[in-house]
């Protein structure tokens, strides 16, 4: 199914956020996340900057196999018949929409594109606004100024991340007041658990070398899910990851499945900025709640990430499949020899950085952002190796449509840039006051069915705590 095709004839003009008359005292604090409570957001946050989207102008949905080359095809003809003056010229100006595809082309999620009306970007040398609206005349500074001033919605300060005392799977199950209520979702503990056994009896004989298991839970909140707080706490308390917003389905009736994807990821596919692609690669995980009274927090974390073999050979496959799917584009890809910890508040991850220098297609182009999400996804680090193998073991033994979950969540610009981040630690809003919240696993030859159960309540919690308390 698709929607807006024939693609839509846009227009957008981007300022200097200094240049808008009625944005002067957000441009003194140029925090996104002090604009989380607008209209339909649309985020991508890392560290306060970032990307904020408000209203919009345009919506592509598709499902299937053939989901992002779709969206590439319409995002083409939209780009290419678009007016854009652009005043800024950095990646995320312009022309610009944020995305979300599902993990699996089997599944009855939608996939797609939006195009904000108003969007809030931000970076460490820069700020900016571009207003993009129907037709083929470019808006003037004053529709810019005018947008600013409906839409933006101007908190004084970022909210405040809330800090939850600990959250294990019976407190998560509704045994405390002070969680949301959480209820097993396809499989419950126990069934997930005889999967994973199924898995790894699977690795041992031989059939593949790693697989990803993932659970979900579904959360009723009992009161209406305030978004902007909720993203507020993610943003705040996830600084370092790249929290993500995007809805799909019609605001009062969304499609099953297709409701708004949010959450914090700190997990970056794939980033296109001016023929660079970057990625940031995790697989290997530690609770930080099983640290020993009195340990050092780093040294516990090099022990027992960097000293076992189980999670150094899992991050392997990872790396090793993220590089495979950037190498035929690439003229050199670089890193992801030599891990490091990457300490998040709720766990701490084996964690690479690699770097590729594109390489021009026989059209003269460097391929596309939303290209190379489709080229490099799934990796190792969310369905397993082989990746065919992985893929219907998953199917078998999930027993779920992951939907949006491990598929790909971002934005890409009308020049190619992009930066696609995986949707974890995430959920999928149902409706207005209940989630679907999911977590997986990698899982090797050595992995323990409670252990990795352990391992799913960790990812969990920083979208359970995130949600508000029934």
């Amino acid at each position: 199914m698709t929607t807006e095709l024939p693609a839509p004839t846009l227009s957008a003009l981007t300022l200097p956020l200094s240049d808008v008359p009625s944005a002067a005292g957000f441009a003194r604090d140029p925090d996104v996340r002090r604009l989380l409570d607008g209209p339909d957001p649309a985020t991508w946050i890392v560290r306060g900057r970032g990307l904020v989207g408000l209203g919009r102008a345009a919506t592509f949905r598709v499902r299937g196999g053939t989901r992002f080359t779709a969206a590439r095809v319409w995002w083409d003809a939209v780009r290419q018949d678009a007016a854009v003056e652009d005043r800024v010229r950095r990646p995320g100006t312009g022309l610009l929409a944020f995305g979300a595809f599902a993990f699996a082309p089997s599944s009855t999620a939608a996939s797609g594109l939006v195009v904000p009306e108003l969007v809030v970007g931000t970076d460490d040398d820069a700020a900016w606004l571009t207003l993009i609206v129907p037709g083929a005349t470019v808006p003037t500074p004053a529709d810019v100024d005018a947008a600013w001033s409906r839409l933006a919605r101007v908190a004084p300060g970022p909210v405040a991340g809330a800090t939850p005392e600990r959250l294990d799977g019976p407190a998560a199950g509704g045994a405390a007041s002070s969680y949301p209520t959480a209820v097993p979702g396809t499989l419950d503990e126990g069934e997930w658990m005889a999967a994973v056994a199924d898995g790894v009896a699977m690795i041992r004989a031989g059939e593949l070398d790693k697989l990803v298991l993932a659970r979900d839970v579904v959360v009723d909140t009992g009161r209406p899910i305030e978004l902007g707080a909720v993203l507020g706490r993610l943003s705040e308390r996830f600084a370092t990851c790249w929290t993500y917003c995007v809805r799909l389905g019609d605001e009062d009736s969304p499609e099953e499945g297709s409701g708004r994807l949010l959450g914090a990821t700190p997990e970056m596919l794939v980033r296109v900025h001016r023929g660079t692609a970057s990625a940031r690669v995790l697989a290997g995980t530690l609770d930080r709640q099983d640290l020993p009274d009195g340990a050092n927090p780093d040294d516990f974390a090099i022990t027992e990430l960097g000293g076992s073999e189980k999670q150094q050979r899992e991050h392997r496959f990872a790396v090793e499949s993220l590089v495979a799917g950037l190498s035929p584009y690439a003229d050199e890809v670089s890193g992801g020899e030599r891990p490091f910890i990457l300490d998040l508040p709720n766990v701490w991850h084996l964690a690479s950085d690699v770097t590729a220098r594109l390489r021009a297609g026989v059209d003269g182009t460097l391929p596309s952002a939303l290209e190379l999400a489709e080229a490099v996804h799934p990796t190792a680090a969310v369905c397993g190796t082989p990746t065919e193998t992985a893929g219907a073991v998953i199917e078998d033994l999930e027993r779920m449509d992951r939907g949006l979950y491990a598929g790909p969540v971002g934005w890409l610009d009308g020049a190619g840039n992009g930066e696609w981040g995986i949707a974890l630690r995430g959920a999928v809003q149902l409706d207005a006051h209940r989630a679907r919240v999911s977590a997986g696993c990698g899982i090797v030859a050595e992995s323990d069915p409670r252990a990795e159960l352990a391992e799913t309540w960790a990812k969990l919690r920083p979208m359970l705590e995130s949600l508000p308390a029934r």
